[in-house]
């Protein structure tokens, strides 16, 4: 049990990071002091399903992205970097940059096939 309170405390740490919080802006957001926020990322403290809800809230992910088997790969972490820079565009501000993403993909693919 304890590489999975292991596990989730180093995910809470990346998404926490990710989204650039310090731990007592994120203590603030789930209502516990920077030390035990702390605890939790070194993996000391056994946290209860209702603080790992307040966390999952705080961080807007889904329980699944804290329950990986294994850490994400720096591909995964610049992707939900890339999902937090995108999480309060509207609609039509992401419609545009998946177009624009689509291009730049596309000159890359020709780019390559060269």
């Amino acid at each position: 049990m304890a590489g999975l309170i292991n596990q989730i405390g180093k995910q809470i740490r990346i998404l926490r990071k990710n989204r650039g919080l310090t731990q007592e802006q994120l203590g603030e957001k789930v209502k516990l002091p920077q030390s035990y926020i702390g605890g939790v990322e070194r993996g000391e403290k056994n946290i209860s399903i209702e603080t790992l809800e307040r966390f999952i809230l705080a961080l807007k992910v889904s329980p699944s992205e804290l329950f990986g088997t294994e850490l994400p790969s720096d591909k995964e972490k610049i992707l939900d970097l890339l999902k937090v820079l995108l999480q309060n565009r509207s609609l039509k501000e992401i419609e545009i940059i998946y177009n624009l993403s689509k291009d730049v993909l596309s000159a890359f693919d020709a780019k390559n096939a060269d």
